[in-house]
């Protein structure tokens, strides 16, 4: 299928063939017949992507800051990598469309193939002949209403929000402050809802397509409006002042404050500056309002991803209720978006009209996409030209990864490149531009968005598995099913059922099992170790992670898709632990430092294992920025070692040993297991070590909930062959 994508990094776009997608849990699957491309916000996106990386620098003075501080800890190496693998994504475009329905993915109930729906969201809705969707992000178009005026209900969607923000009554007067193509929906919205209106614009050609919107008056913002507002108000002013202008000033507010009445309402929709003059709104107790886009449940990954509705008898308007309210509106004809100045445009045609949309030269409120009736649903695709060298040669080891995001991209495909004797062979995600450029950047013969073309391919002997931890077991273990060795990115499961049903599945296929723990093959780990070789008495470890703010708004959070950072992340810090010691867990305590785990997720536990050492974890969500990400610390027969993120390891009263970079030992790791397949050796992890590694984050948990010490080798009979 055909997508429209733009370069982060140059801003360069391309009308390109990726793979078509695949509908997940509660996904839709939906052909596009129209996509709208509002010139506004595009626009400014498109702006963003063409500065120079000083320029961008300039606009986003918080991302500067991150990556100033991970400079500090982790050395240039990584810091470019990571900046660089992000500067690399392809970026979809569009965020509103209208189709139907192909397929639907598992949970789907309210649609089915053939459904005529309109759909919104960015990275959704996208400028592409095939889309996925979220449930909550699609609603049915009636059949009267035509899907070209059906495209515009995104855009209807955020209008009608600033609308209700607003909160108009039958008879006021409304002020709408830039007439772009919110700005003119709004119009006609405040029209519909009982309202006379003021259209202002710089252009004075949108102050008259205001009026043919329904405007009763148009103005400029220099004009004078004492005028206006004399006849229209008597001189008290707008009631309501709904600003859907888009600005580096403040103008734009001050207007709508000067021109409302004592005690009106300024709702503010388009991305302004907001240095506002105090007096102006305190002088008239204004109440300023803002508008979050298409309504709530706008940027509530709990409600836009995984479906869960807000009850209609606390939240009357949701934003899946404004868009199926705007196409019945539509549909009613008490608003006509046909009506709009817009420009129809094959799909064939996206490149050139983006192009003239940068430089200036398409004047139009908008441009509505026009697509083929039979794209290609194809879930793979080979690339051309020297795809046959790409291909594993007799004797190399064929790769392939399914789940490739930005840890795969900054660590382990460099890692993998780095390695001689390999055949680069697949690389399956959840989206074809991340699956077709990822395959581009890296040498991949194949790319696509189906798992089982991999498990398929004869040519594939080790698959990566880097996808969302929720689907981590079960790849894998189809993957071993499959006869094919597994590196899997941690966790290896998010509960204790799917961790055992995957050893077992190791067991019995006698599969290779690895995992993505990478700190038991740094050279710092190493200098350590060497530190207490031929240890007799046992190992005291600290290890502290000062991990930062708990992030809100993420799967990695998610209980039943990322496990939470306690699974996700401090298994690693087991792991290291595991390797150091060189024995099993055997208990386990912990206590919650924070209330709730979704605002503060740290902790404090101890460890026991086997030999009498015991590790002392500190995950700290609100310690000091300044500290070292990781450091830890071992002690025993009066040695004590110290680590410090990865970049220094000394010896108390002995040796020292740095590296310029952060290392993990991520590049050690990947070489270690693709040797191990090659030779035929066992994996570098044995399944006791994986399996007790799972239990004692679950005993973690576990612990905090019950106050009490965890026996994890009691846990461990489960597993006994």
């Amino acid at each position: 299928m055909k997508q429209i994508l733009q370069s982060a990094r140059s801003g360069a776009l391309e009308l390109v063939e990726v793979p078509a997608p695949t509908p997940a849990e509660g996904q839709v699957l939906v052909q596009n017949h129209f996509s709208v491309v509002s010139p506004g916000t595009e626009k400014m996106a498109m702006d963003f992507a063409r500065k120079s990386l000083v320029g961008k620098a300039r606009s986003r003075p918080d991302l500067v800051k991150q990556v100033v501080r991970k400079l500090q800890h982790e050395g240039p190496g990584p810091t470019y990598r990571a900046v660089t693998t992000r500067l690399e994504a392809p970026q979809p475009l569009g965020y509103a469309s209208a189709g139907v329905v192909v397929a639907v993915g598992p949970g789907v109930d309210g649609f089915a193939p053939g459904n005529r729906v309109a759909c919104a969201g960015a990275g959704y809705a996208n400028h592409a002949e095939l889309i996925v969707v979220p449930e909550n992000l699609v609603v049915h178009v009636p059949r009267e209403l035509e899907l070209e005026k059906a495209a515009y209900a995104t855009l209807g969607a955020i209008a009608m929000q600033g609308v209700r923000v607003a909160d108009p009554r039958l008879g006021e007067v409304a002020a709408v402050i830039g007439l772009g193509l919110i700005g003119q929906i709004a119009v006609q919205l405040l029209r519909a809802a009982g309202c006379r209106v003021l259209a202002i614009d710089i252009d004075s050609r949108r102050v008259e397509e205001a009026l043919e919107q329904g405007a009763a008056w148009g103005a400029t913002p220099g004009d004078d409006h004492e005028a206006w507002m004399n006849q229209a108000t008597e001189g008290f002013g707008a009631d309501i002042a709904l600003v859907t202008a888009a600005s580096e000033s403040s103008a734009p507010i001050q207007l709508a404050a000067d021109l409302c009445r004592m005690k009106g309402r300024v709702a503010c929709v388009g991305a302004t500056a907001m240095d506002l003059d105090r007096r102006t709104f305190y002088d008239k107790e204004l109440e300023l309002r803002m508008s979050m886009s298409y309504g709530p449940g706008r940027y509530d990954r709990r409600y836009e991803e995984l479906g869960l509705d807000y009850p209609i008898s606390y939240v009357r308007w949701t934003e899946n209720r404004n868009l199926q309210a705007f196409v019945e509106l539509a549909a009613a004809g008490d608003i006509d978006p046909a009506r709009l100045d817009a420009e129809i445009v094959d799909f064939a045609d996206a490149e050139a009209s983006y192009e003239a949309l940068a430089k200036g030269e398409r004047k139009n409120l908008a441009i509505l996409f026009r697509y083929a009736d039979s794209p290609d649903s194809s879930r793979s695709l080979s690339l051309a030209g020297d795809a046959s060298q790409r291909t594993a040669k007799q004797g190399d080891l064929g790769i392939a990864f399914v789940g490739a995001g930005n840890y795969a991209k900054a660590q382990l495909l460099p890692a993998v490149g780095k390695v001689s004797g390999v055949g680069k062979v697949s690389i399956v995600t959840a989206t074809g531009p991340s699956a077709l450029r990822t395959c581009e950047k890296f040498g991949f013969a194949n790319c696509g968005t189906n798992p089982q073309a991999v498990f398929d391919d004869a040519n594939v002997d080790l698959v990566f598995v880097a996808t969302q931890h929720d689907s981590h077991a079960q790849i894998a273990a189809e993957a071993l099913r499959a006869g094919k060795a597994v590196w899997l990115e941690k966790p290896i499961g998010l509960d204790r059922e799917s961790v055992r049903d995957l050893i077992t599945t190791a067991r019995e296929t006698e599969g290779f099992l690895s995992v993505g723990y990478n700190r038991r093959f740094s050279p710092h780990l190493r200098a350590v170790a060497d530190a207490f070789a031929g240890r007799r008495e046992p190992l005291a470890l600290q290890y502290t992670v000062a991990a930062g703010a708990t992030p809100s708004g993420t799967w990695i959070t998610d209980p039943k898709t990322g496990g939470g950072r306690i699974v996700g992340e401090c298994c690693h810090f087991v792991d290291l632990a595991i390797a150091l010691v060189g024995a099993l867990p055997v208990s386990v305590h912990a206590r919650a430092l924070g209330r709730d785990p979704e605002r503060d997720d740290s902790i404090i536990t101890t460890i026991g294992f086997e030999d009498g050492s015991v590790a002392t974890l500190q995950y700290l969500a609100s310690a000091s920025a300044e500290l070292p990400k990781e450091r830890f610390e071992a002690s025993s027969q009066r040695t004590t070692v110290q680590c410090e993120n990865f970049r220094t390891t000394r010896t108390i009263g002995g040796k020292s040993f740095k590296t310029v970079n952060q290392n993990k030992g991520q590049q050690d790791a990947v070489l270690a297991v693709i040797e191990a397949c090659k030779s035929g050796a066992p994996s570098p992890f044995t399944l006791a070590e994986l399996a007790a590694n799972s239990e004692t984050t679950f005993a973690i948990l576990d612990s905090i909930r019950s106050g009490e010490t965890i026996d994890v080798a009691a846990r461990m009979a489960d597993y006994a062959t």
